[in-house]
């Protein structure tokens, strides 16, 4: 039977509710949404898209780290934007993150996200824990 590793750091903001920072199964990391909230502070960062795609994808890697993983290990991302209008400036920010094999990406715009956000980003990534 497979196992699975619940996975959590201090290098990224805590879960607020019934869910983890990830999950590593069958050598996979799950990782849940992340916004932009600074984890020293548990405050949203200021500024724009552009401010709150680096904090979001600063969060991601941290927890991809817990999780004995990388930027360049991550297979597949789903990215949720408060106004596609923005897609130009979180996918460049994005892409200075994921510049060589890229994973594969969904984008969607959804109606409302945690805190008001413009921005959450998830993640599959291979990991080496375990």
């Amino acid at each position: 039977m497979a196992e699975k590793t619940v996975v959590s750091t201090q290098r990224a903001p805590q879960a607020i509710g019934p869910y983890s920072q990830a999950v590593v199964a069958n050598g996979f990391a799950f990782l849940s949404g992340q916004i932009a909230l600074d984890p020293a502070t548990g405050q949203l960062v200021d500024g724009d898209i552009a401010a709150q795609t680096e904090q979001v994808v600063k969060n991601l890697k941290a927890v991809l780290e817990a999780c004995g993983s990388s930027l360049g290990d991550v297979v597949k991302t789903t990215v949720f934007l408060k106004d596609m209008g923005e897609f130009a400036k979180m996918n460049e920010v994005y892409g200075r993150y994921f510049n060589q094999n890229p994973p594969a990406r969904a984008t969607v715009e959804a109606a409302r996200l945690p805190r008001d956000v413009r921005v959450e980003i998830e993640c599959v990534a291979l990991s080496r824990m375990g």
